[in-house]
């Protein structure tokens, strides 16, 4: 058996990295004067994707289009000074989860899978009947109202170091779900609440999502996810990670570091990971989410699925576990995520829908616009200790992008 990591299951935890300023550069393809009115500011969204201080990031690439206009920019590596292409290849973490979602739903429209069918129909055996005793369906695993336990609940931590050098591990479904359910010298987990009473985000419903697929299709996640998804898209810059080996993020790149104890900063584009595991760039990304909501990969009963959060028997959306996410906007404190994606409110009223993503030195997301007139794509290479909710130069990108 391999070695147990947690590296790609949870964000990178780094040191601080001292770096000067980097100055933010943009290239720009749009229609309409700068700044005009309903338009995209320019300056304003260069501004946003300027490394600070306090960011812990070590650069950033971002794509931005909103009501015909588009801009791309990029900032320089803060560790080395070198410069980032606005066509940089980067590593998209649970930017996949959407994916996963779409080959369910596919296969649903071919009436190869039922949603509200239980796991423990299509996976005997995989969940402990001694301590899963409630069914939990596929669409509960989608929509994060499993109650399962978390990836590796309960593994000990690892140092700083120990997370650099384990970088190159590569984990199956399998060996995530065994050493999650049923790991050697620890307690076995249970469910954390009663399937479909709560919401709860949580990446390990994915892997046994990603567990059913493969044995749905009998085919490699790998293969499903570009036959369906990459292919029809033309997503020809994203890219599934080689089973069982380390890849580097392809050229040009966003670097990624995670830091040393001693505070000596690593460049980690090269890493394992997961079945699911994928590097992509700002416009593959934003093909994606066009093709997802635009009819190319759902029909309309599938794809109503993605604006649809999990609701209880008396139709109001479910209560949210904790406060680690859905807690912003009217709908504060209940479920914000649907089958595959979460929905952020914005300021004048108006719902994105899309999906955050974290891997080893890198924080990503792209958000959308039911109607795609506002779209947005980031990444955000690491540089120093991770900082608690979203990554600041996102916050700062879409108040310059969709604040007004």
């Amino acid at each position: 058996m391999r070695r147990s990591s947690a590296l790609f299951l949870t964000a990178a935890m780094t040191c601080a990295v001292v770096a000067p300023l980097s100055v933010a550069t943009a290239a720009t393809a749009a229609t309409g004067a700068s700044g005009a009115s309903g338009g995209l500011d320019r300056a304003a969204l260069r501004e946003a994707i300027a490394v600070r201080p306090d960011d812990h990031a070590s650069g950033v690439v971002a794509e931005v289009h909103k009501n015909g206009q588009t801009w791309r920019g990029t900032s320089g590596d803060v560790v080395t000074g070198q410069h980032i292409s606005p066509d940089a290849h980067f590593r998209i973490g649970s930017i996949t989860k959407p994916m996963e979602a779409v080959i369910l739903l596919q296969l649903s429209a071919e009436g190869r899978i039922d949603l509200d069918e239980s796991v423990q129909h299509y996976l005997p055996g995989l969940l402990p009947e001694d301590r899963f005793k409630e069914p939990v369906s596929v669409r509960q695993l989608l929509n994060h109202s499993s109650g399962l336990p978390h990836d590796l609940e309960g593994a000990p931590g690892v140092s700083p170091d120990e997370e650099i050098e384990r970088r190159h591990d590569y984990l199956t479904f399998d060996e995530v779900i065994r050493q999650t359910l049923r790991p050697e010298g620890r307690p076995a987990p249970g469910p954390h609440f009663s399937p479909g009473t709560r919401q709860e985000y949580n990446s390990f419903g994915y892997r046994v999502a990603g567990r059913l697929i493969e044995e749905i299709t009998g085919n490699p996640y790998q293969d499903e996810v570009t036959t369906r998804i990459l292919k029809p898209l033309k997503m020809r810059e994203t890219r599934p990670v080689a089973p069982g080996r380390s890849r580097p993020v392809p050229r040009p790149y966003l670097p990624g570091y995670l830091s040393k104890v001693d505070g000596t900063p690593v460049d980690v584009n090269v890493q394992g990971g997961l079945p699911t595991s994928m590097t992509s760039t700002t416009g593959d990304l934003d093909r994606f989410i066009s093709g997802l909501f635009d009819g190319r990969l759902l029909r309309p009963a599938q794809a109503a699925e993605l604006f649809t959060v999990p609701k209880g028997a008396d139709g109001k959306p479910l209560p949210y576990a904790d406060g680690s996410n859905c807690n912003t906007g009217p709908g504060r404190g209940t479920a914000c995520y649907s089958v595959g994606l979460m929905s952020v409110p914005l300021p004048d009223g108006t719902v994105l829908w899309g999906k955050t993503g974290s891997d080893p030195g890198y924080r990503s997301g792209v958000f959308a616009s039911r109607d795609l007139s506002r779209r947005a794509v980031y990444s955000t290479g690491t540089s120093g200790a991770p900082v608690n909710g979203a990554p600041p130069v996102s916050l700062r990108l879409s108040l310059a992008a969709f604040g007004n």
